[in-house]
């Protein structure tokens, strides 16, 4: 009797208690943004600063005897010339079909590829590496996503909201080098969580107060985390679509199919991060070791295809992140020197010894069901999904900024998408999610001039390491330069 009249008696404690912590919480996070955006103003460039150093051109370009790979998922064409005016795709056709005016710059590309400029669809603009390092990285990151040919990426998940919407700002004003970005608000997760820099959820409503606020500081998108409950998802979701923008998730607590079911508008991480599979899976739960039976999926079977189902006829993409769970899979190839080269050299030793270790199956992810989540990716497109892709350079390190992005274009490839495939879904595909695909991600007039130009045959060579030129907004950058001015500091600066 004493414990159920204390268990009565303790609920307006206990509710007097959340709501205290709730707003602790609120006013904490403001104080951490205030001094994060304060720390961020100190490392901006100089108003004005020159950035020709990094430029091969600013002005009109014809690019002629190019290989385009355009995007839309079409075959490559040979001997193509695209004429930028401005900002802008003014032209696209066979060689000697365009019009160059007198005063344009003709640059031959001859034995060189021109793909549309990458959208990363789940790239922070934060590092975390090593035994535990994390960092901002609000200059090394965005000059390393450029360089690697991204001009768009949504970060997808934000430790630190102020300096990525900061660092935003920047770049749109030409004071800083980077793609174009799609800021997130912070992690909407559970009070399960063990991550201090999220927001962990008490209550629906606490779900609604902070997507109303930071739809009001101009984030565009929010993401969901592990343990965010079904009440907290939902509420979530309606407060976001009132507010003009959407949410995406790294779910486990709700399967893919009650995601869609509240609204949800992306999912993150493919087979990795749907529960609904595991037998054992209860409501609001997140069930662990749950990817143990993977292997024996069958993503053909009903129980997938309901999955792809509902995604599909409710319009909710899927993020590809296959790098990031790759870098622990043993037996894998040796993990890209590049990477070690533009780590801080502290960073690197670390990263190095972790990979080397997971490489030879300590730690590691299941190979099997590594390869089930290809196959689940490949069956989704199958399907009519659509499917985009991002880097997620997080974990112990070895998929940084940019570089994981390449590595995620010879992934896509090992799924079994051609050429033309993994260009669509690394760029038109992206496009289409963020709204934007009336502006960038296909090679064609009209189009904003986003472009990458790389130093070989890309379906010969099978890789993005050959990165030349950059253009974004039609201003064309030296990518090896880009890559030599952060060479050494990325996970610190």
């Amino acid at each position: 009797m004493t414990k159920a009249l204390e268990h009565r008696t303790s609920r307006p404690r206990d509710a007097e208690r959340k709501h205290a912590r709730s707003e602790t919480q609120l006013l904490v996070f403001a104080l951490l943004a205030a001094v994060m955006a304060l720390l961020v103003a100190m490392v901006r460039p100089a108003e004005g600063q020159d950035f020709s150093e990094f430029m091969v051109t600013s002005g009109d370009v014809a690019l002629t005897g190019a290989k385009v790979i355009d995007g839309t998922g079409a075959p490559a064409r040979t001997g193509q010339t695209i004429l930028i005016r401005g900002d802008r795709i003014a032209a696209v056709g066979p060689d000697g079909t365009i019009d160059i005016p007198a005063g344009v710059e003709v640059r031959d590309v001859s034995g060189q590829t021109v793909i549309p400029g990458l959208i990363g669809m789940h790239n922070h603009s934060y590092y975390t590496g090593g035994n535990g390092r994390a960092a901002q990285l609000s200059f090394s990151g965005s000059r390393l996503y450029l360089a690697s040919g991204l001009t768009t990426i949504r970060t997808t998940g934000a430790q630190q909201p102020y300096a990525e919407l900061n660092l935003k700002r920047e770049i749109d004003a030409g004071k800083m080098i980077g793609p174009t970005m799609f800021a997130t608000g912070p992690y909407l997760t559970g009070e399960q969580n063990t991550i201090g820099t999220m927001t962990e959820l008490l209550d629906p409503e606490q779900a609604r107060r902070v997507v109303r606020y930071w739809a009001e500081e101009g984030v565009d998108w929010f993401k969901a985390y592990t343990w965010i409950s079904r009440a907290e998802l939902g509420a979530a979701i309606d407060e976001a679509h009132k507010n003009g923008v959407k949410v995406t998730a790294h779910l486990c607590s709700v399967g893919y199919r009650e995601a869609v079911a509240l609204g949800i508008d992306n999912v993150e991480h493919g087979l990795f991060a749907n529960s609904e599979y595991d037998p054992n899976k209860r409501p609001d739960e997140c069930p662990p070791g749950f990817r143990a039976n993977y292997a024996n999926l069958d993503v053909n079977g009903p129980e997938v295809q309901a999955t792809f189902r509902d995604m599909i006829d409710n319009g909710v993409a899927m993020t590809s992140t296959l790098v990031v769970y790759e870098i622990s899979v043993s037996g894998r190839p040796p993990i890209d020197e590049r990477v070690y080269q533009v780590l801080a050299p502290e960073i690197a030793a670390e990263v190095r010894e972790i990979a080397i270790a997971r490489r030879a199956g300590r730690g590691a992810i299941d190979p099997a069901v590594y390869a089930k989540a290809l196959e689940y990716e490949r069956a989704f497109v199958d399907a009519g999904g659509l499917l985009a892709a991002g880097v997620d350079p997080t974990g112990y390190g070895a998929a940084p900024p940019g570089l994981g992005d390449q590595r995620n274009y010879e992934l896509l490839l090992e799924a079994g998408f051609s050429h033309p495939e993994v260009v669509q879904i690394m760029s038109y595909n992206g496009a289409r999610i963020l709204g934007i695909d009336d502006e960038v991600g296909t090679v064609e007039a009209g189009k904003v001039a986003d472009l990458v130009v790389i130093d070989a045959d890309l379906e010969a060579v099978g890789n993005l390491h050959d990165v030349s030129i950059v253009y974004r907004h039609g201003i064309g950058w030296d990518s090896p330069a880009l890559m030599e001015s952060v060479r050494g500091i990325v996970g610190i600066r």
